[in-house]
């Protein structure tokens, strides 16, 4: 089984900065895109940011220039930094790994993290 395990949000004022982080574990060949993914209250799920195994990156348009998506392969871990936060960042933070393969000839899977409230006040 793969685990991914988030941490890092927390309450911070506007203008204020938070860098998340999610560490994969268990039975991992390799972790191709990562990605962040957030679910304000009322609201549906939105990807914020992904990231290729090569470093390649995309951003929601509501966090470029703010926010930036990296990870760590080593250490099956991605971090998303956030700067200049906003009250409308607020939201549950998710991590999303959409294909992890187990081994060499396996199939992709899908995981997600438990998910990091990120509370921004004005």
């Amino acid at each position: 089984q793969v685990q991914l395990v988030e941490s890092g949000g927390g309450l911070v004022q506007a203008g204020g900065s938070l860098r998340l982080s999610c560490a994969a574990s268990g039975s991992i060949f390799r972790i191709n895109t990562m990605r962040w993914y957030r679910q304000a209250p009322g609201k549906q799920r939105e990807l914020v940011a992904h990231i290729t195994s090569g470093g390649s990156t995309n951003y929601a348009d509501s966090v470029k220039g703010r926010f930036t998506i990296s990870r760590d392969n080593a250490k099956n871990t991605v971090y998303l930094q956030m700067n200049s936060l906003k009250p409308e960042d607020t939201a549950v933070y998710y991590c999303n790994a959409p294909d992890v393969q187990k081994d060499a000839r396996s199939t992709y899977y899908a995981y997600w993290g438990q998910g990091t409230q990120v509370t921004v006040s004005s």
